[in-house]
């Protein structure tokens, strides 16, 4: 596909971005939002919507690397966290299959689990995050033990809960997708990455969704962009400063200053515990990007995916469970997968309810939090995510920025501007067949044409 000449729109920097795809005249909103995040930032994105099982919107721009490689239609991107959003959906799809329980321990499935008063924690328990099993600084020496799969395990079944499991609430921001991933072992005795592979992106048609990535498919990554001082050098520099005596400097920081931020809020935010669920030792040096990390799995952070692959597996949760004849999960299965989740006590590592779901949490967009809405955003700025009620669904994947845990305002932007597209395109149709009553015999529903002149226009 011919990379489109670089856009502009009005208001914007004269720097020219490339940027290709398709977007349906409804969800032009879309596209002039990723247009102003390429023209505000560096490296490049790509973003995907599908509206009542129609893909509306599949754009991508900017650049794969520090050199100024295009970004391409294949481009994929590590996407942190987002991952954990793909991990639940395989375990759901196990749970439909009967092959888990949700109120089980965990130990049923995976009996050595069963160490250090783990025995009575459950499934639902690792999926809302209130094991009790975040700290992964205490269970580990490194950071690039988290490239053993083994040896986490071992790991986690040592491991001794910080609380006592069920009465709080804290983001098991790298241990997570260990738990998950070997529960879907265990159950189905194959590894994750197959069973990712075999149960969405091969059913779905998915053309870049990997949880382990195999070398040939590699070629395809977007580099990684960080600011000068990324965020986990800022946590490895925290870890060091909370044991020594320059704590004080720490407070007069970037941590100081979040706090203040958030005081406003009235929410407080609790250091040790983010510190013990993100920053295993040697953490500011640990590459999420290399070829090393995306070969092996790690389902709470290293999926390499594409925006078109994440906006279709949503596609098919938002319509129910089912896209174009291929069912991942049963409605009864979904709805239970996607409750939100009773908050046990203190919220821990994030500091806020995140109205957790199983595995998924809520989403926040510049146009509010839609209330059935669920998914999972990570950190750099990547998220992806569904709307059950207006059939929506939204992608993006970023390869720079530093961002938050949870997702940042790019994720917001784009995620506000497919909202607002989808709830004035439902009322558009609704005011239409009430004033042709023939068009609702008919089935009538808006049309999707994959309209690249649109594109082409915007350029003036």
């Amino acid at each position: 596909m011919a990379m489109l000449p670089a856009l502009r729109l009005p208001g914007l920097s004269t720097r020219s971005v490339p940027m290709d795809g398709f977007v349906h005249p409804d969800f032009l909103p879309v596209a002039a939002a990723l247009r102003r995040q390429l023209e505000t930032s560096p490296g490049g994105a790509a973003v995907c919507v599908y509206h009542h099982g129609e893909c509306v919107a599949d754009l991508w721009g900017g650049y794969r690397d520090e050199a100024g490689t295009p970004w391409s239609r294949d481009t994929m991107s590590p996407s942190f966290s987002t991952t954990k959003g793909v991990a639940s959906t395989v375990l759901h799809i196990m749970a439909d299959r009967g092959l888990l329980d949700y109120d089980a321990p965990v130990a049923r499935y995976w009996p050595d689990f069963a160490q250090a008063g783990k025995e009575r924690i459950t499934v639902r328990q690792v999926l809302a995050h209130q094991s009790g099993l975040y700290h992964i600084r205490q269970m580990v020496d490194r950071a690039d033990r988290m490239l053993d799969w083994d040896y986490m395990v071992r790991a986690i079944e040592r491991a001794v809960p910080v609380h006592e499991p069920g009465t709080r609430t804290g983001y098991h921001g790298l241990t997570y997708g260990y738990i998950v991933g070997e529960l879907v072992q265990r159950v189905t005795h194959k590894s994750f990455r197959q069973v990712v592979q075999e149960e969405i992106a091969e059913r779905l048609g998915l053309d870049g969704m990997f949880i382990g990535a195999p070398e040939d498919q590699l070629h395809r990554a977007a580099r990684l962009i960080w600011p000068r001082r990324g965020i986990f050098s800022l946590l490895e520099m925290g870890v060091l400063r909370l044991g020594s005596r320059e704590l004080g400097e720490l407070v007069d920081g970037p941590a100081a200053l979040l706090q203040r931020l958030l005081d406003v809020a009235g929410v407080r935010f609790d250091l040790p515990s983010i510190l013990d669920a993100l920053a295993p030792r040697g953490i500011g040096t640990f590459d999420f990007g290399s070829e090393e990390t995306l070969r092996v799995s790690m389902p709470a952070a290293n999926g390499l995916f594409t925006a078109r692959s994440l906006g279709r597996m949503y596609a098919a949760l938002a319509c129910g469970g089912t896209l174009d004849g291929v069912r991942l999960l049963s409605p009864a299965t979904l709805a239970r997968a996607t409750e939100v989740q009773t908050q046990g006590g203190r919220h821990l590592v994030i500091p806020f309810d995140m109205r957790w779901r199983l595995g998924y949490h809520g989403v926040f967009t510049t146009q509010g939090f839609p209330r059935r809405a669920f998914g999972h955003f990570g950190f750099g700025g990547s998220g992806a995510w569904a709307d059950p009620r207006r059939e929506l669904a939204v992608a993006l994947i970023v390869n720079s920025g530093m961002g938050t845990p949870f997702g940042d305002m790019r994720t917001a932007r784009v995620s506000g501007a497919a909202l607002a597209s989808a709830v004035q395109r439902d009322q558009a149709s609704r005011q239409l067949v009430e004033s042709e009553p023939q068009a609702a015999q008919a089935g009538w529903r808006t049309p999707a044409p994959r309209s690249r002149g649109l594109i082409r226009r915007l350029a003036g």
